[in-house]
């Protein structure tokens, strides 16, 4: 079964999607679990989110997550967005 999610607008994401997305686009600074120890990340100051935190994700609205991935993400379109932070949500649960 995979993750979807209604957010922004009501548009329906695939979490199954957005793994691959993440995998692709994500992981190499918050790691492939999302607990911000990808490769990269030591590199990195602020150092990237760990988004299998649980109060911080029940904290954090889909419009800030799609703002953040628009300003300093990979270059994808607001839909595959929509796909990542269905699979973002399901890494805090």
């Amino acid at each position: 079964m995979g993750v979807t999610l209604a957010s922004l607008a009501g548009a329906q994401a695939n979490g199954e999607k957005g793994k691959a997305l993440f995998v692709q686009n994500c992981a190499a600074c918050h790691g492939t679990a999302g607990k911000g120890d990808g490769p990269a990340a030591a590199a990195l100051n602020p150092k990237p989110r760990d988004l299998t935190d649980k109060a911080y994700m029940a904290g954090v609205k889909d419009e800030y997550l799609m703002d953040i991935v628009k300003k300093g993400g990979a270059a994808v379109k607001d839909d595959q967005i929509r796909d990542v932070i269905a699979f973002v949500r399901s890494l805090a649960q």
